[in-house]
């Protein structure tokens, strides 16, 4: 038997072990947080965030190599700084969501401010599917819920955990509220389907892909392979975009905002795809750059290794949009 062989057979027989120990440790993390107060709860969060910052070298660098980039004209220090506070925001997302998730909806709900809710109840009044987008910013998870609760079921894409304990954990979080996940295999056909049938979609827009779906559009001054299924349903369909956010407030209240419908371009125009995904990236990068340190900066997002006059021609196919 060789080297590697008898290390994957090592990691298997690993990581059940190390599954069920992540999944031990939530569930007590989960009864602890229901037994806290909140506001002790959020500085907890912080706290969180602050340790996975001081231990995880890997992610900590990517962190702050993508925040320098994305705005070179910020000190090292400052960069830094930003990188931190996106640790501590994810830290305190995941302690809250926990805390939420065992609230009433009524007691939920008292939390949120919601703006722009207009948009959305003119968009479902039009009795057509509604797209909604956005990333992995803010408290996307929050978000996906509190939608849910004020507007009625939404199906979502998600990629699946490594740890099936921890998957069928958060699956059964958003499906109490209402919300509908599938699988990202014949995920495009799933979600036309409920387009057709005049539900509510949610993707996320931020992640690095790499599948035939992906197209490069400029993302906070660099190329980003980005799926291209909200724009070639919202091209085949009709539908409306709607980029959607959830900001913290002072008091461990949020808010969360409902963008204007993302303007649709000419359908029969060879480009449509493109622009469109690069309009939606547009709004979110808007947000990324007002609150840097609500974004996931940790994700590899950009892998595309291109010559400069291939970024170039990128920069000119999308109208140079990404520059700043």
């Amino acid at each position: 038997m060789s080297v590697t062989t008898e290390t994957s057979t090592s990691q298997r027989r690993y990581r059940p072990v190390r599954y069920r120990l992540e999944y031990l440790f939530v569930v007590m993390l989960r009864l602890a947080v229901r037994l806290m107060p909140r506001r002790c709860l959020l500085v907890l969060g912080v706290g969180v965030g602050a340790i996975f910052h001081r231990f995880d070298h890997r992610r900590r660098e990517t962190a702050v190599n993508n925040v320098r980039a994305a705005f070179p004209d910020l000190s090292a220090g400052e960069s830094r700084l930003i990188a931190k506070r996106a640790f501590f925001t994810l830290g305190r997302h995941a302690l809250d969501l926990l805390r939420f998730d065992t609230m009433p909806v009524k007691q939920m709900m008292e939390l949120v401010e919601i703006e722009g809710g207009h948009r959305v109840e003119q968009a479902l009044a039009d009795g057509r599917g509604v797209i909604f987008c956005g990333g992995h910013f803010g408290f996307w998870e929050l978000q996906i819920m509190v939608h849910a609760a004020k507007f009625g079921q939404v199906v979502m894409v998600a990629r699946s955990l490594d740890n099936p304990w921890l998957e069928s954990m958060i699956g059964h979080m958003r499906a109490r509220i209402g919300t509908r996940v599938v699988p990202r295999q014949g995920a495009v056909r799933s979600l036309l389907r409920a387009l057709i049938e005049h539900q509510s979609i949610g993707v996320m827009a931020d992640q690095h892909i790499q599948d035939r779906s992906a197209v490069v559009v400029q993302f906070l001054g660099r190329p980003a392979a980005t799926t291209s299924t909200i724009a070639a349903l919202a091209l085949h369909t009709g539908v409306p975009v709607i980029p959607v956010f959830a900001l913290p407030l002072p008091g461990g209240r949020y808010r969360m905002i409902y963008e204007a419908p993302v303007e649709m371009p000419d359908p029969k125009s060879p480009e449509a795809v493109l622009d469109f995904t690069q309009r939606c990236s547009d709004v979110l990068e808007t947000y990324v750059r007002r609150y840097p340190q609500l974004w996931l900066w940790m994700h590899r997002r950009w892998r595309i290794d291109q010559s400069p006059i291939e970024q170039t021609l990128c920069s000119e196919k999308v109208g140079g949009r990404g520059e700043r």
